[in-house]
């Protein structure tokens, strides 16, 4: 049996192939039809020249987005599966199922920094195949650090997150350190899955994920800044976004169990 990384970079080859445009057409229809996509805010299924190019499709028009500096809002369309306190360092992966923060997000994050979300608020956003893959800033941030963790690219729904025990940590993923203007800091966390052939980060090109490397990599940065909806990046597929914040820094204004958009409110600053 193949490892999932390897069946992903296949899929990932087959999905960046251009067909003939009336192959093409059949083959998004196709995807757009079986996956239920809603394709109200994108181009018509033709104009995209391969699957990919469907895959990390852009919004035709800017969502309206909360612009009080006190409010986070969503960085991607998903189902958020779980969503509450850290408790003993740990966060739900899935009712039933908890994971350690700390291990998730790695050991090139230092210890101290660890610590100010311990006790602090998480949220698990899954991305399905049908949903908006590029993910967006939730707040105006800075990214003072990246680690890239290679791993393995296990589904990421509802059956395997219920099947696996540390799923999330078994995959590969990139951990972005960010800080709020106020300096109260938060991570995301983005979780590679089968069939996710690559995520990428508009502020960095040197992060390559899904391939043959597997040495993590640390990534510094001095003054990156985003505002509040500026794009991050993208994934090529559905996958998993995770949010950890700082202890005594936010209520969480969203629910476990519950569909949540890009740009609509999902904590707010305290």
């Amino acid at each position: 049996m193949f490892k999932t990384s390897v069946i992903s970079r296949i899929f990932g080859r087959f999905a960046s192939l251009k067909f003939p445009s009336p192959l093409q057409y059949i083959i998004n229809k196709s995807y757009v039809h079986f996956m239920e996509v809603d394709m109200s805010e994108f181009k018509k299924i033709s104009y995209y020249k391969s699957l990919n190019a469907l895959f990390t499709r852009e919004l035709t028009h800017k969502r309206e987005v909360n612009e009080d500096e006190n409010i986070f809002v969503s960085p991607c369309d998903s189902f958020i599966t779980e969503c509450g306190d850290i408790k003993d360092a740990l966060a739900l992966q899935i009712k039933g199922f908890s994971y350690s923060v700390s291990d998730l997000i790695g050991g090139k994050i230092n210890t101290e920094d660890k610590e100010k979300i311990t006790d602090g608020k998480y949220i698990n956003f899954y991305l399905s195949p049908k949903d908006y893959h590029r993910y967006h800033a939730p707040i105006d941030m800075k990214i003072n650090k990246a680690v890239h963790i290679p791993g393995k690219l296990y589904p990421v729904n509802t059956k395997y997150l219920q099947k696996i025990p540390n799923l999330f940590i078994e995959n590969e993923r990139v951990v972005l350190e960010c800080e709020t203007s106020d300096k109260k800091l938060f991570y995301m966390v983005f979780i590679g899955a089968l069939n996710v052939g690559k995520m990428s980060f508009v502020f960095d090109d040197r992060i390559q994920t899904n391939s043959k490397k597997r040495d993590i990599t640390y990534y510094s940065y001095n003054g990156i800044t985003l505002k509040k909806a500026q794009e991050l990046g993208k994934f090529e597929m559905g996958s998993t976004i995770v949010m950890f914040f700082q202890k005594n820094s936010v209520e969480l204004t969203c629910r476990a169990e519950k569909s949540v958009k890009f740009g609509e409110k999902i904590a707010r600053k305290i």
